[in-house]
């Protein structure tokens, strides 16, 4: 099981999770995907969902494209997840850095994303940290939208049945940032005592 390094518990009892782990095993309804507008999954987040979930996710996003065009910030594509422990891939589309406009397309990914998995009355979603890997959105920068957007969700849907977001993270430097930025946005937050996850890889040798 995932190690939850922050909860955060909003008025209508949906949950914001920072978990360490790999998002491609998480065990949720649906996942994110950061993906580009044509769904072609090849390297980053999306090439290891490609990989690991089979040939019929980019089968369904080929022909999500030719059915309906593009994907776009306000409007993610959705697939089976094939060999995944998820039911469903929800493919967001975020900014690349340099584009213009980023941090409001950022925003509406993160956004679009929850509202896709409520519509189809998902209880709940894991997501990555959007556009802060190949596409190169800084990390510093992105944290405290994402947070921002997934709060401003649980609080214009009051009686959304989207009751938990786990925020799945697997590297060190982007887990810190998130973390640090967690607790400014959420300073009610629990947090498990203990050392940090990276001393506990140190430990066994992981890193």
């Amino acid at each position: 099981m995932s190690p939850v390094l922050a909860e955060h518990r909003f008025e209508n009892e949906g949950v914001l999770a920072l978990v360490q782990g790999d998002l491609t095993e998480a065990r949720l309804d649906a996942i994110v995907n950061a993906a580009n507008s044509r769904l072609q999954h090849g390297g980053g987040l999306a090439g290891a969902i490609a990989r690991r979930g089979g040939p019929s996710i980019q089968q369904e996003s080929d022909a999500w494209v030719r059915q309906n065009g593009p994907a776009r910030y306000d409007r993610p594509a959705v697939t089976g997840a094939g060999q995944l422990a998820c039911r469903y891939v929800i493919h967001a589309v975020g900014p690349v850095w340099g584009e213009g406009d980023e941090d409001r397309k950022l925003s509406l990914a993160v956004r679009a994303s929850l509202e896709t998995a409520a519509s189809m009355e998902l209880t709940s979603l894991g997501l990555p940290a959007i556009s802060t890997g190949i596409f190169g959105f800084p990390k510093v920068r992105a944290a405290p939208i994402i947070l921002e957007a997934i709060a401003e969700f649980f609080t214009a849907h009051p009686a959304t049945g989207l009751k938990r977001v786990d925020l799945v993270l697997l590297d060190e430097p982007t887990l810190q940032v998130f973390q640090e930025a967690f607790a400014r946005r959420f300073p009610d937050s629990t947090l498990p005592p203990g050392p940090s996850p990276g001393r506990l890889a140190r430990e066994r040798g992981e890193g």
